[in-house]
């Protein structure tokens, strides 16, 4: 799988995220304090979007029942939500622009 382009580090600032489609995927780009993550953006419990929800420190809140995931590992931390969300790599190449690959079926 090839990389695909978010935007630029400067377009992204800490405690902003982006949602981008890579390769029929909607994936969730975080930036903490200058950090970047990349789950994909669905709650393992019920399939909806977890963009919406509240960034509480490291975690994402999934808006429709309440299930928080690790916006670093994509782990389940709470009910109802049991199975992680996909996680992506995440790079800023040399020119400067946050990348992010899908390669969960390589």
């Amino acid at each position: 799988m090839s990389w695909s382009i978010v935007c630029a580090v400067a377009d992204l600032q800490p405690g902003q995220h982006r949602v981008i489609d890579v390769d029929g995927t909607a994936v969730v780009v975080f930036n903490l304090d200058g950090a970047f993550f990349a789950l994909e953006d669905v709650c393992t419990h019920d399939g909806g979007q977890l963009t919406g929800g509240c960034v509480d420190g490291d975690e994402i809140v999934c808006p429709r029942h309440g299930a928080r995931f690790s916006i670093r590992t994509g782990a389940a931390l709470t009910p109802p939500a049991y199975d992680a969300t996909a996680k992506f790599p995440v790079r800023v190449s040399a020119a400067g622009q946050i990348e992010v690959r899908d390669d969960r079926w390589d």
